[in-house]
């Protein structure tokens, strides 16, 4: 598919927008990347390797310095006139995505961050044909059961400022539909790469990658997940490639898709299936979940297990993410989900080859 628009974006050199950047640049895409001064270095380098790997020329990648929880974005008047002139698409991913983060420093840039990035769109690109906004399956907080596509507004609470902020945000790109062509994405739990486990962070599933691998043919016995709970795992390929097939996509225009896997596994079936990777067989003994819960939320369990407590409630989330819509809209354009035990061996050789990351 040739994508012949100009894409002003935030969240460069972010593990998933830079990989959406390289996708999005070998079908021809320009880019206005809108970088933090702190990170422009790095987005320097990052840009540079995408273009020598996609064979386009330097000049498609062109660096903005600013700052999403500034007005205008912080950006300088010659790069704002640039971007008000030339972008035709906005891809909206900076975002602070730490479960444990401040109330603070979430309502600032998630809240504050969005509304600037949405004030910009309305009151500067005058040519816009399209904004992708990225925000999260968790804006559910503290529903359970099914939670649909089409919904959003909920009094249910939340976990953490994470969930909250995301969700606040969201409702403000939501009343945007009326007036831009918006499509929202909701990514689950984000993983590494399905077919090479590349990642950018130990988070998630990572955390039971690492128990595990701490006494494999021991810790494989006892199985600590929960036969009721399902965790919605999603590799980062298909994150990008779903977006990049929407990009383009009229009839994603209005649309919120969950980006989610149709079919996930409970986190008992995740944990058999991470220990028949490392120790060639599954479970002997499941432990009960209420004590596993208790366990994991002692003080001193973090240090043991790896597992911070913001995380534990991740494990035991009754939530069934619905994703009719996002597999309607992908289906013409061939990208589906893996499902995890198809690409468990490549997180799994991953870490092992990179047990700390950069």
């Amino acid at each position: 598919m040739a994508l012949d628009e100009t894409i002003f974006l935030t969240g460069f050199p972010g593990f998933i927008a830079g990989r959406l950047v390289k996708r999005l640049a070998a079908s021809g895409a320009r880019f206005l990347l809108l970088v933090q001064p702190a990170f422009a270095a790095r987005a320097r380098e990052e840009a540079a390797r995408i273009a020598t790997e996609t064979g386009m020329p330097p000049e498609n990648f062109r660096l903005l310095e600013g700052d999403i929880t500034q007005a205008n974005l912080a950006l300088s008047k010659a790069d704002s006139e640039l971007a008000a002139s030339e972008t035709t698409m906005l891809f909206h991913l900076a975002a602070i995505y730490d479960l444990a983060v401040t109330r603070e420093l979430a309502l600032r840039v998630n809240i504050e961050g969005t509304r600037h990035v949405n004030s910009f769109a309305l009151e500067k690109l005058r040519g816009l044909r399209r904004y992708h906004y990225v925000s999260t399956c968790y804006v559910a907080g503290l529903r359970k059961g099914l939670i649909r596509e089409t919904e959003l507004e909920h009094a249910a609470g939340f976990r953490n400022f994470y969930e909250e902020t995301k969700y606040l945000a969201e409702l403000e790109v939501e009343e945007l539909k009326t007036k831009l062509p918006v499509t929202i994405h909701r990514p689950s739990v984000v993983c590494g790469d399905s077919r090479t486990g590349e990642t950018a962070k130990y988070d998630g599933i990572y955390y039971l990658i690492h128990y595990l691998r701490m006494r494999p043919g021991l810790l494989s016995l006892f199985n600590i997940g929960n036969a009721k709970v399902r965790l919605n795992l999603v590799p980062v390929d298909f994150v990008v490639e779903a977006m990049a097939a929407l990009a383009d996509d009229e009839k994603a225009i209005g649309a919120t898709v969950q980006l989610a896997d149709p079919a996930p596994l409970t986190s008992k079936e995740l944990f058999d299936t991470i220990a028949a990777s490392l120790a060639g067989h599954a479970s002997r003994l499941t432990i009960p979940a209420p004590l596993v819960y208790r366990t994991l939320m002692l003080p001193f369990s973090p240090k043991i297990s790896g597992l911070p407590q913001s995380a534990v409630p991740y494990f035991f989330l009754n939530q069934t993410y619905d994703t009719a819509l996002a597999q309607k809209l992908l289906a013409p354009h061939g990208v589906r989900c893996p499902s995890f035990p198809t690409y468990v061996d490549n997180l799994v050789s991953f870490v092992a080859s990179h047990p700390q990351l950069p």
